[in-house]
C-alpha cells in the first residue's frame, strides 16, 4: 500500500477529484495549506502597492492505495493539476505500512 500525496493550485481541486473520482479513487482527504518551492511566493497588489507574499496557497490531497493503483493515480493526476506554469505543485509517494479500519477493525488492503 501507498499513500500519495499531491500539492496542486486550489483552482484545479475539483479537476483533479473529478479525474480521481472517473478513475475509481474514492475516498481522499484534502487540506488548504500554504507554503513556497522554487517559486519563493509571488507578489500582490493591494490598495494600488505591491507586496511580495512568500507562502503560496495550495491545497494538499492525500489518497491511500494498493500498489498496483498508483501509476494510475499520479498520471490522473499530473493531467489534470498541470496547467504547464510554475506552482502546479508536486506529488509524494510514500510506503503504508498498516491501515485499519476504526469501525470494524479490518486491516491492511481491505482497511482501505
Amino acid at each position: 500500500m501507498k499513500k500519495i500525496l499531491a500539492i496542486i493550485k486550489p483552482f484545479k481541486m475539483d479537476e483533479v477529484k473529478d479525474a480521481l473520482t472517473r478513475i475509481n479513487i474514492n475516498g481522499m482527504t484534502i487540506s488548504e495549506v500554504k507554503g513556497f518551492g522554487r517559486q519563493k511566493g509571488h507578489k500582490e497588489v493591494y490598495r494600488g502597492a505591491e507586496y511580495q507574499t512568500d507562502l503560496v496557497p495550495k491545497v494538499e490531497i492525500k489518497i491511500a492505495v494498493k500498489d498496483d493503483q498508483v501509476a494510475a493515480v499520479v498520471e490522473t493526476i499530473v493531467k489534470a493539476a498541470s496547467t504547464g506554469k510554475i506552482g502546479d505543485g508536486k506529488i509524494f509517494i510514500l510506503p503504508i505500512e498498516e491501515v485499519v479500519r476504526i469501525r470494524t477493525g479490518e486491516r491492511g488492503i481491505e482497511a482501505l
